[in-house]
């Protein structure tokens, strides 16, 4: 129970099928010349046989995945904190060390990062999920443990070393049974102003039977995260998504935010269905993001500006998320 208020540590202490856990960690150069996202995790499905641990690898500007398989037993978390090993591999809030060699592919990176802003926890609310944390047997839990931090170190794949040094980060996870039907996920922290950070979530939430549309967003602005979410009483007034653009206008007692966001080509990454890798989630890290930020009372325009390197996946179908709203 205590977990609740870490969401960033391993959350899976006991479980043994129909369960995933893994965390997303998004590293982006200086030069905005190469965008990769690191993935570790665990898979436990419901044949033991297929349970494993894993490292994915996807480097967006050449629109390339590595998916590295490890045994159950490889994976080691510390009980009190975020820390995790994978064989030769580790993780945490601080940095990431990789020593990875299949015989194909051989990976070496030390990227060390400060300056973490996480998703701010509370007694009442642990985290982004707010108080839905609290629900026993959710689908997906979800956690912000970095909306912006920096980077410095290196990535080696086959010889080819990027610097990272003054890179820009963002780290976040799931955990649970399975990825939800159908979701929308958007992040970006490279705007023209620096020290701002968009992300954003909408999905469906099985309950009792039936299910729901939640929508989680937050803007980090002048060192304060906004918070536009279905438990605050945040209403999403628009929602439309096409083949190249995704829209949403969300509205909670005090402040508007619009979000445009361009669809781009992306890669296919392996997903959870109960517990097990067999679902594709289409990601792009080459997305743009056009948000306006303003005052409801006065329409002031407080911020307005597009992200670039937006991480943005849609799954699924938007006529179910759209039903959602009204269930």
């Amino acid at each position: 129970m205590a977990n609740l208020w870490k969401p960033e540590i391993f959350q899976g202490r006991g479980k043994k099928r129909d369960y995933f856990e893994g965390w997303y960690f998004k590293s982006i150069d200086k030069e905005e010349k190469t965008a990769y996202s690191i993935i570790p995790g665990i898979s436990l499905p419901r044949d033991p046989k297929k349970s494993h641990a894993f490292i994915m690898l996807l480097d967006a500007k050449n629109h390339k995945m590595y998916y590295f398989n490890y045994k159950k037993s490889d994976f080691w978390a510390d009980k009190s904190q975020f820390e995790i090993k994978i064989h030769k591999n580790i993780f945490s809030l601080k940095n990431i060390h990789l020593d990875i060699d299949d015989g194909e592919n051989k990976i070496k990176a030390d990227l060390n990062f400060s300056n973490i802003i996480p998703w701010p926890v509370k007694l009442l609310s642990p985290g982004v999920m707010g108080w839905y944390a609290f629900v026993p047997k959710m689908e997906c839990y979800h956690g912000v443990l970095s909306f912006n931090h920096c980077i410095h170190g290196y990535l080696d794949i086959n010889d080819n070393k990027i610097s990272f040094n003054e890179g820009k980060g963002y780290i976040e996870k799931d955990w649970g049974t399975s990825m939800p039907s159908s979701w929308i996920w958007m992040q970006t922290n490279h705007f023209e102003n620096d020290g701002i950070s968009l992300f954003g979530s909408v999905a469906k939430i099985p309950w009792l039977k039936n299910y729901f549309t939640g929508y989680i967003f937050g803007l980090l602005y002048n060192g304060k995260i906004h918070r536009f979410t279905k438990y605050n009483g945040t209403k999403i007034c628009k929602l439309i998504v096409n083949d190249d653009v995704i829209e949403i206008k969300l509205e909670n007692k005090e402040e508007i935010l619009e979000i445009n966001a361009k669809r781009t080509e992306g890669v296919d990454l392996p997903a959870p269905s109960f517990g097990e890798m067999t679902s594709k989630v289409n990601e792009s890290l080459n997305s743009k993001i056009h948000v306006k930020f303003y005052i409801k009372k006065d329409k002031d325009i407080i911020f307005s500006g597009t992200g670039r390197n937006a991480g943005l996946e849609f799954v699924g179908d938007i006529n179910e998320l759209l039903r959602g709203f009204v269930k």
